[in-house]
């Protein structure tokens, strides 16, 4: 939001309705850092004030993520990997250091492509590592579509209630908190237990 004001937001999402929801959970889940999510709760909330209907919110909002992250994976799927290898090769990690973090990714891409919909930044950018690491299509497009079900219920349905009963900004507050400790406890759950191996490995 450091681009856009709450204001604006609000006016983009009033003039163009429908379509600026579902083109900013698109363009977020491409894998470009716009604030896709926050127009996705305005849209709920001018659902709740009787501006929009909440059915089409819900609806453009989950085809909006669903397309969105088609893109992105299919992105990561045509050229991500080799971006990704020149990239590392750049900052001197080594091409095994890389694969082990594929490989890590693959193990547990489900989840990260199903409950990345809910953490901040893994929205944005999971579609295309999941591209990147060759997740299975089938496997990925279903994920995606079950998470984007779920995410666009809780957040449409959130905005529609609770912004009857709280100021806009506020409600957007607090989905913002949520997603921040919710980033906070996925890093700790893939990075803990990396420290971990690594201080049994070298515990000097």
């Amino acid at each position: 939001m450091d681009f856009f004001s709450l204001e604006q937001l609000k006016e983009l999402a009033t003039v163009y309705g429908y379509w600026a929801v579902f083109a900013g959970i698109a363009i977020e889940n491409t894998g470009i850092p716009i604030p896709g999510e926050t127009i996705t709760i305005i849209g709920g909330f001018l659902a709740g004030s009787g501006e929009l209907n909440y059915w089409l919110v819900l609806l453009t909002a989950i085809a909006g993520a669903v397309t969105g992250d088609n893109f992105g994976y299919w992105i990561g799927r045509i050229g991500g990997w080799q971006f990704l290898l020149k990239l590392s090769r750049f900052f001197r990690l080594p091409d095994e250091e890389v694969e082990k973090a594929k490989d890590k990714f693959v193990e547990n891409a489900a989840k990260a492509v199903f409950f990345g919909r809910f953490i901040t930044l893994l929205r944005i950018f999971a579609g295309p590592i999941a591209g990147i690491v060759e997740m299975p299509y089938p496997k990925f497009l279903f994920y995606n579509f079950m998470g984007a079900a779920i995410w666009g219920v809780i957040v449409v349905t959130l905005a529609y209630f609770v912004g009857m009963i709280i100021p806009l900004s506020q409600l957007i507050s607090l989905i913002a908190k949520f997603g921040f400790i919710a980033l906070l406890i996925f890093a700790a759950w893939v990075f803990i237990p990396i420290l971990v191996k690594s201080y049994q490995k070298n515990p000097s």
